[in-house]
């Protein structure tokens, strides 16, 4: 299993405070934001990671992470000259994945859950992870059946058919670069995660999890204010 974090995109909600710097970059109550998708993929043990980053900011993050022996793992580095989809992340990645099945994490999506078991334990497939949300709108939605098992997955639909949102946590077997392949880019010109997803789940190996704690997508300032009070609060309660 190796790891990818994706750093890249202009975080155009959050300026001026992205206009000197990565979104990825911007303090998280004491650690940049990068540290905490990172450490979801230290706690399950994955010691290979690629960073997926802008070209404008490469130098920063290398500044910042470096090799990765300080934390024990091998980094390796990927520009994404424009973005255009997150299911991009694997083609850009190709080479780094050398066939192997890969965990990808947003790097600006904060999780409380430990999420070392969901991946260690992963076989085959994909498997996603879902929290009710009052603002379905702005994610992914999955609906479920009675028995809680996906039936379907819709990239921010105007009426969502449930409050479950798709998180920015994605486990996929070693097929996930030959299935983006065959996507086609949506309306907006990206190559949608959902529509990944959806493949999976037409095939019938689509795992849809759910997240028990506390998430944090800081792609607006309310999310970002938020996820700095939970951590300084956290952080504290150590003390």
């Amino acid at each position: 299993m190796k790891g990818i974090i994706l750093a890249g995109g202009s975080g155009t909600r959050l300026r001026p405070l992205t206009s000197i710097t990565s979104k990825q970059l911007l303090p998280i109550y004491n650690k940049p934001m990068i540290f905490f998708p990172l450490q979801t993929l230290l706690n399950a043990g994955i010691r290979d990671v690629l960073i997926i980053v802008a070209p404008s900011n490469a130098g920063d993050f290398l500044k910042l992470l470096g090799s990765g022996k300080e934390f024990g793992c091998n980094f390796s580095y990927e520009i994404q000259d424009k973005p255009e989809g997150l299911a991009q992340a694997f083609l850009i990645g190709e080479n780094f994945l050398g066939g192997d099945a890969a965990t990808l994490v947003l790097g600006d999506n904060i999780f409380e859950d430990n999420f070392s078991e969901a991946i260690t334990t992963f076989k085959s497939g994909g498997r996603v992870f879902a929290k009710e949300v009052p603002d379905p709108e702005r994610f992914g939605v999955v609906t479920f059946d009675e028995n809680k098992r996906a039936i379907s997955i819709e990239e921010k639909p105007e009426h969502p058919k449930s409050n479950y949102a798709v998180t920015g946590l994605y486990i996929y077997d070693n097929t996930v670069v030959e299935k983006v392949k065959t996507l086609q880019p949506s309306s907006r010109g990206e190559l949608e995660i959902t529509d990944l997803n959806n493949v999976y789940l037409r095939e019938g190996t689509l795992d849809v999890a759910f997240v028990a704690g506390k998430w944090f997508d800081t792609g607006t300032f309310e999310s970002l204010y938020e996820a700095t009070q939970f951590v300084r609060e956290r952080e504290l309660a150590k003390t």
